[in-house]
């Protein structure tokens, strides 16, 4: 039995392994619009083995227990964690997708939802507004046009690559070398 099922009594009980990827999962869920106890509770539930209840996980990352709620509501709402009932005991216990492409998927559509589709909106209005305004040059249309060309080409490269088995997307990923040659073959280098 690891550790992590024995369901430490503070962070500070887990293998120094595991504390660093819990504070630094952490540290990188701001840059995926949420917060450090959100993604801090993420990592923990990743790596355990067994389920966890708001109590176990409250007392191992020694934050409140709103917190805790509030941010297992917010993982539930992204599909990163699920409910797993225990027989005998009436608390809701948590467990997480451990499947990493999954999971990436998850955190690239809420990513997409928070980022992509409101900047395809306002690129759009910025260019409904400026089509008739003398005040807009034309170079500063075609830059607000290229800008929302690529915004929309990075979205439906998105939704392609949801789109594909996790097998496949992962084949892709690791041809990445050999796909960029064999867009640039026969292409003199600069």
């Amino acid at each position: 039995m690891t550790e992590i099922t024995k369901t430490p009594k503070t962070l500070h009980e887990l293998p120094e392994a595991m504390q660093r990827f819990i504070l630094h999962w952490g540290d990188m869920g701001s840059s995926w619009g949420v917060n450090r106890t959100v993604a801090q509770i993420h990592a923990l539930l990743f790596l355990s083995e067994e389920p966890l209840n708001a109590e176990d996980i409250t007392h191992i990352l020694g934050v409140a227990r709103s917190n805790v709620s509030n941010s297992l509501k917010e993982l539930l709402a992204i599909g990163t964690i699920s409910r797993t009932p225990i027989a005998g005991d009436r608390r809701d216990h948590f467990t997480a997708d451990t499947d990493v492409w999954e999971i990436a998927r998850k955190i690239a559509a809420v990513r997409k939802a928070r980022e992509i589709d409101p900047a395809i909106q306002t690129l759009q209005f910025c260019l409904e507004s400026a089509k008739n305004d003398p005040c807009v040059t034309n170079v500063q249309k075609k830059r607000l046009t290229d800008m929302r060309d690529f915004t929309a080409s990075m979205d439906l490269w998105y939704r392609q690559m949801q789109g594909l088995p996790s097998g496949t997307l992962s084949k892709l990923v690791k041809m990445g070398d050999r796909i960029v040659g064999l867009v640039n073959f026969g292409k003199k280098e600069k």
